[in-house]
């Protein structure tokens, strides 16, 4: 393969874009919010509960462009929205915000896992494959790319790291959707979007930070992955 054919393609200005992030009162939510506001993204993050979303924004400091409104505002309001909800109540909130979702490129980075005591974190079988393709099927109106999946909470809320070393593995089936989501993936210093394939692989992805999980237990570590040769 020549140097010309290894050139990554032009991605999308995606200056200026406001971004939603459902969910976001958790530490991965409120984590990726920080980041993009540093990045200069207009954030507003969603919860059930109004309060509990401005709490979450107010954490994390007046300097940063960020807002806390209840889910369907925050859903209405953005460009983009990344959906970091607790597995739990995926499917419904997905079906509770369907009219608020059409037509927007929703970005799904919800890990269907379970936890034993004695055998540590693993994948949940999930009827339509996988979370992200639950999420396609209940919002027929968007345009569903999963991403963001194996990005540590705690370096992206951490003030003394300055940049995220890692690939984020962004799949859907609509290309120009996940060229949007690598080019926001690419706002956040030291991150680098890198496409992965159709959305009818994201299982194998979501099931992967399992592994991850088990590994940043052992080695005391908050390890992502890098992508080589690309």
């Amino acid at each position: 393969m020549t140097e010309q054919q290894k050139t990554p393609y032009d991605l999308p200005d995606v200056t200026g874009l406001s971004i939603g992030i459902l969910g976001g009162t958790g530490d991965q939510g409120k984590g990726l919010a920080r980041r993009f506001a540093l990045a200069g993204h207009r954030v507003t993050i969603g919860s059930r509960k109004a309060e509990r979303a401005r709490e979450a924004a107010e954490d994390l400091g007046a300097d940063l462009s960020v807002s806390g409104a209840e889910n369907a505002v925050a859903a209405g309001e953005s460009d983009v929205v990344i959906i970091a909800v607790p597995w739990e109540g995926h499917k419904a909130t997905l079906e509770s915000l369907r009219a608020e979702l059409a037509g927007k490129i929703v970005v799904d980075c919800v890990n269907p896992l379970g936890f034993e005591k004695g055998k540590g974190a693993f994948a949940l079988p999930v009827e339509e494959g996988s979370a992200a393709e639950q999420a396609a099927a209940v919002l027929t109106g968007s345009r569903v790319v999963a991403a963001f999946h194996h990005v540590s909470a705690r370096l992206l809320l951490d003030p003394e790291v300055g940049e995220m070393e890692l690939d984020v593995l962004v799949l859907g089936n609509d290309r120009e959707a996940t060229d949007l989501v690598q080019a926001l993936a690419g706002r956040i210093p030291g991150m680098r979007g890198v496409y992965g394939g159709r959305l009818h692989n994201a299982r194998q992805i979501e099931a992967f930070t399992a592994n991850l999980i088990s590994m940043n237990r052992r080695y005391k570590a908050h390890a992502g992955l890098r992508i080589t040769d690309i």
